[in-house]
């Protein structure tokens, strides 16, 4: 297929793919935007082709635009004035992936899959969650489960912080009600964080396969998700600081859990 050339934001192309900025336009087109060659790369290495892809000619050759327009179901070139229109970036990735948003059930994730999973409650900035399902994915752990009401991890910003890693993970969504149904059938060790613990992190019993459970970045796990794990611990601070950025404390944890 060749490619089609646009040179106006007004066309109804480049409009769709600006429009999935927007939370309600991903949920009802199932589709996201991924930038830059790398990231697509790292879809295309997880058998992820673009559904679009939207690039400026100086991509001409490279060897993952290539592979990437061999593969894309539609192909369009416009100017990097466009990119940025569609990236708000001033100096934007020359290429740009739509991609169908996947995700897990519950159901079908395999506990015997990794040593370790994760659970979020709450989530709401995209920076960290995308840093989280970047770091799931170098741990090795199994999945990254969102429970509740939390940020959309196919947002431009949390694509962007998954560096990639988005195409890597199994990423399941739940209502707290049905993550306590499937939980109760969970082999090994639910470990909750909480900074009102007075268990070290790394005193607990973390058996394998470990399901790690933290909460949002401002009030942590909701007493309903707290009750339900089998111990709850805390990362001591020796500092002034009271408590670690959740990424961060994410990376701590799932390490711990991985047994690494």
């Amino acid at each position: 297929m060749s490619a089609l050339a646009i040179t106006s934001a007004a066309n109804p192309r480049i409009k769709a793919a600006r429009a999935l900025w927007l939370r309600k336009t991903r949920q009802e087109s199932g589709l996201f935007l991924a930038e830059g060659l790398k990231i697509i790369g790292e879809a295309l290495a997880a058998g992820r082709a673009p559904k679009t892809l939207i690039y400026a000619a100086e991509t001409a050759g490279h060897p993952i635009f290539e592979a990437a327009a061999a593969a894309a179901g539609e192909r369009l070139q416009v100017s990097p004035s466009l990119l940025a229109k569609i990236s708000k970036r001033d100096n934007p990735q020359l290429a740009l992936g739509v991609f169908e948003a996947v995700t897990t059930p519950l159901e079908q994730l395999d506990p015997a899959a990794a040593p370790a999973f994760i659970a979020l409650e709450g989530v709401r900035d995209p920076g960290n969650l995308g840093a989280i399902v970047r770091t799931a994915d170098a741990a090795g752990a199994g999945a990254v489960v969102l429970v509740g009401e939390t940020c959309d991890p196919f947002s431009v910003e949390a694509v962007r912080a998954t560096m990639g890693s988005i195409f890597a993970v199994p990423i399941a969504r739940a209502s707290r009600k049905a993550f306590l149904s499937w939980r109760v059938s969970w082999p090994g060790a639910v470990v909750g964080t909480s900074l009102a613990s007075a268990l070290d992190y790394r005193d607990a019993d973390w058996r394998a396969p470990v399901l790690a459970l933290m909460g949002a970045e401002q009030s942590g796990l909701t007493p309903e998700l707290a009750t339900t794990c089998d111990v709850l611990v805390k990362i001591p601070m020796r500092g002034r600081a009271d408590s670690l950025n959740l990424a961060v404390a994410a990376g701590i944890v799932l390490y711990r859990a991985m047994g690494l």
